[in-house]
């Protein structure tokens, strides 16, 4: 009877065994279980793409345990429409499962002219945070990050901008994203002399960019804080898209801000013996990459995008075989470093 009234709400249903296969993890030392993987809705959600495979891929997503959806102010393109399609979405499939989805977002990059747009002042991380909420049809989100440290700001500033958004019920939990050792360790203390439960550091780290092994996790660790990883296929290296060349219309293909082909053909025959092991676990390439993330205790989830529900489908394979032998993991490292 509930389900049908949900149904008469929304077109949508979602399917009743979706926690039944999903892996979840323990954020830090807090109360929030995250979904071993995240979907980030950075690409593919703005007004440029097409809403109905946007709301495709949340459904399918939802419908596989994933629960935790993660948004930024200046995600689209054009900038907020990413927020802009989330509500709408929201609002037609999701609205009677708001308790069951962890929503983060975050502000710290450029999103309006002047100087209250960007970095990490007080001024521009509450308002930023407002226009979110307009956008996305919420009264709060469950996670809000500064999304990078500001070097030019009080971190007191910033960290006590978090404390009071989450003191107003804005949010529920604080976050930082793109924070190195130092600033989380300062960020963690503040955070904590503010009574603030800060549960996150989202963070890049995949298996061509280990920043986060020396010191943050450690950090993390010792701060009972949880690590979310960002771009774990580095860009779509770490995929079988450039296992025979680069082909014309790839990110490198284009010369993408993020990823040139001079990068990815230095690290071609990186791409091709990692997936000679990839093939021997039975894993693409992809599968095994975010495995390997996922075998680190202070990595709470993993963050991926999806242009389609067959490549998230395809990713969540990646829990089917989380368990790497010691000869493996040397074997991943020689090839490496």
């Amino acid at each position: 009877m509930q389900n049908q009234d949900k149904s008469q709400e929304n077109s949508y249903v979602a399917n009743e065994s979706r926690y039944d296969t999903m892996t979840y993890k323990r954020t830090g030392k807090s109360g929030v279980l995250l979904p071993a993987i995240s979907l980030g809705l950075w690409h593919n959600f703005g007004f440029v793409d097409d809403i109905e495979n946007g709301r495709d891929i949340l459904r399918t997503a939802f419908d596989l345990g994933i629960t935790h959806i993660d948004l930024a102010n200046n995600y689209g393109p054009p900038p907020g429409s990413a927020e802009t399609n989330f509500g709408t979405i929201l609002k037609q499939d999701f609205k009677a499962y708001r308790d069951e989805l962890f929503i983060a977002t975050k502000a710290g990059y450029g999103m309006w002219p002047g100087p209250y747009g960007d970095f990490g002042s007080r001024k521009y991380l509450i308002s930023s945070l407002d226009q979110s909420l307009k956008r996305m049809g919420l009264d709060y989100v469950d996670v809000f990050y500064h999304h990078r440290y500001d070097p030019d700001t009080p971190l007191e500033e910033s960290m006590g901008a978090l404390a009071d958004i989450v003191r107003q019920g804005k949010a529920l939990y604080a976050g930082i994203s793109n924070y190195g050792p130092d600033e989380t360790q300062r960020a963690a203390k503040l955070l904590k002399d503010m009574n603030v439960p800060f549960i996150l550091n989202q963070a890049r780290y995949s298996m061509f960019d280990r920043w986060v092994e020396d010191g943050l996790l450690d950090t993390l660790n010792t701060h009972g804080v949880g690590c979310i990883a960002y771009s774990p296929l580095a860009q779509g290296m770490l995929t079988d898209k450039y296992l025979n060349g680069i082909p014309k219309n790839s990110r490198a293909g284009n010369e993408s801000v993020f990823l040139n082909a001079d990068i990815v053909q230095s690290n071609i025959s990186k791409i091709q013996s990692l997936n000679e092991i990839a093939q021997k676990r039975g894993q693409k390439l992809s599968q095994m990459a975010i495995a390997w993330i996922l075998r680190q205790p202070e990595v709470a989830s993993v963050l991926v995008g999806a242009s389609s529900s067959k490549q998230l489908k395809e990713n969540v394979k990646s829990l089917d075989c989380l368990d790497f032998s010691q000869d493996e993991l040397q074997k991943i490292e020689e090839i490496v470093t």
